[in-house]
């Protein structure tokens, strides 16, 4: 793929859309292209955060550990960024994220992840934005699932 793709699927990730086209290339260019087969491991739950990644193509399941092994709880898809949790936190990864499907990802270094984030304050609103998503998200789900387990305990 030619570095002028990539810096067009950078730009379809909301994260980046309002980042400038030479910054874009200069990411693209500094890093790296990744492919996963179906079944195949981006990173572990546990392991160092040293980069985040932009799912291009494809699809990841996103893993939690329990007791009863593991469970899933989100699914990316494409123009979606993953990892920066970690990276943002510095602590180790939250999740493992298994491809679910053939995957091409542009794998960002923490370095240069955090240079961006410095460069661009926007990107740092939209990621604030990305997370509180989450957050609602993750919140609703839990409180749904408290109230089933209160009502199966009656």
């Amino acid at each position: 793929m030619l570095l002028k793709d990539e810096v067009e699927m950078l730009r379809r990730v909301p994260l980046f859309s309002g980042v400038a086209p030479a910054k874009l290339k200069l990411l693209a260019f500094t890093s790296d292209r990744v492919s996963y087969k179906a079944g195949q491991t981006l990173f572990r739950q546990g392991d160092p955060a040293d980069a985040a990644y932009v799912i291009l193509t494809g699809a990841a399941d996103i893993l939690s550990d329990s007791p009863s092994g593991e469970i899933k709880v989100a699914e990316i898809e494409h123009d979606s960024i993953v990892g920066e949790i970690a990276i943002l936190c510095d602590v180790s990864r939250t999740a493992t994220v298994r491809a679910n499907s053939a995957l091409e990802a542009l794998r960002i270094s923490k370095e240069h992840f955090l240079k961006l984030l410095s460069d661009y304050p926007e990107m740092t609103i939209e990621i604030m934005r990305v997370l509180a998503d989450r957050l609602s998200h993750t919140t609703t789900e839990l409180s749904e699932a408290r109230s089933k387990q209160k009502q199966a305990a009656k």
